[in-house]
């Protein structure tokens, strides 16, 4: 088999190379990757050591694209600007030039040269104050659904599903990820493209350089190893909001049964999270983290919440589920343990990124 990964260099497409070459060991794997953001760069080592191939390419650039070799089985497109802070200050250029020039780049070479594709796209697709609507209650710990007879379409006590609402404002970022879910769309019906679509909640684990804006369940792992401070932000600086988180092996085991049967399965849309039962607030988190570090650190509060942060959300994965016979296998322990011990392992590397 010969898979394709842009972003192949950040956290979930390198974490994906190297499944793949684990559990695909004659496969061709070639990763692609413009190595911006900071400690991508560590993985180049790593890919060497496994027999993953490396092409320095900028999906901004479609030229870059002619520095592949040969046609492929299955692309996986894991590219993107992923803040969904990106664009807020103003500057959006980078941001519409990566997750939407970069996505129809991305189309036309699969198109041409692909025989099927999956994109990763995001929760953040769904309009905030549809989620900012959802009903919840205070429990002592976290936020939860409220339980009452009649929910909002796409909303039931497992959470958010594909039928939730996408019409109304959901952030610069999650704006330029539904366009290029409707673009994807279009060329699986105009040209026959074999792709689908995984709007994926909080993907956490091992290999991700955690920041407040993108990766700050890895951050909140990192600050407790290196004993940093960290501050409860918004919703009354509680810490009670509510995500679920997926590992990226389950995230590759999905991937891998979505390959088998894309064919049936061309231009859908699928939620794929850790789900009610990986569902975790930060105060909780908080606690898991004191638990495998064995460390305590200050956690300060901050009450105002940012515009485009939302208090609650939980993939509701059931059709992914029914649909591949999936279901995601690693808790939230797992994945507190799989970053402590990537940390205990590359500590003195870490330490200045992280």
């Amino acid at each position: 088999m010969k898979i394709l990964i842009t972003g192949g260099a950040g956290f979930v497409g390198s974490s994906l190379a190297r499944l793949f070459r684990a559990h695909m060991p004659e496969s061709r794997i070639v990763v692609f990757d413009n190595l911006k953001r900071r400690g991508s760069e560590l993985n180049l080592a790593l890919f060497k050591k496994e027999g993953i191939e490396f092409v320095h390419g900028d999906i901004r650039c479609q030229a870059d694209f002619t520095a592949l070799d040969g046609s492929f089985d299955l692309f996986i497109e894991a590219s993107a600007e992923p803040s969904v802070h990106a664009g807020t200050g103003g500057d959006c250029n980078y941001l519409f030039d990566t997750n939407l020039r970069g996505t129809f780049h991305c189309l036309e070479f699969a198109r041409k040269h692909c025989e099927a594709m999956v994109f990763i796209s995001t929760s953040r697709v769904y309009s905030i104050p549809d989620l900012l609507s959802v009903p919840l209650v205070e429990e002592k710990s976290r936020l939860a659904i409220a339980d009452q007879e009649q929910l909002p379409v796409g909303l039931s006590a497992l959470g958010i599903s594909e039928k939730f609402n996408v019409s109304r404002y959901r952030s610069l970022y999650g704006a330029t990820k539904l366009a290029s879910e409707l673009l994807i769309q279009e060329y699986s019906n105009s040209f026959k493209l074999k792709a689908l679509i995984n709007r994926c909640g909080v993907i956490s684990g091992p290999g991700q350089w955690g920041k407040t804006d993108q990766g700050v369940f890895s951050l909140w792992v990192a600050n407790h190893f290196f004993g940093r401070k960290l501050k409860f932000t918004g919703f009354g600086g509680e810490g009670k909001q509510v995500r679920d988180l997926l590992h990226p092996y389950d995230l590759f085991t999905l991937i891998n049964k979505q390959s088998a049967v894309l064919a049936k399965h061309a231009g859908e849309v699928f939620n794929v999270g850790g789900g009610l039962g990986n569902s975790v607030s930060l105060c909780e988190y908080t606690d898991i983290c004191r638990e495998v570090t064995g460390k305590t650190i200050d956690i300060t509060s901050v009450a105002e919440t940012s515009a485009v942060d939302i208090p609650y959300y939980v993939s509701d994965n059931s059709l992914a589920q029914s649909v591949f016979g999936w279901q995601p296998e690693k808790c939230v322990s797992d994945i507190v343990t799989d970053i402590h011990d990537w940390l205990k392992r590359n500590s003195s590397q870490l330490e200045e990124i992280l």
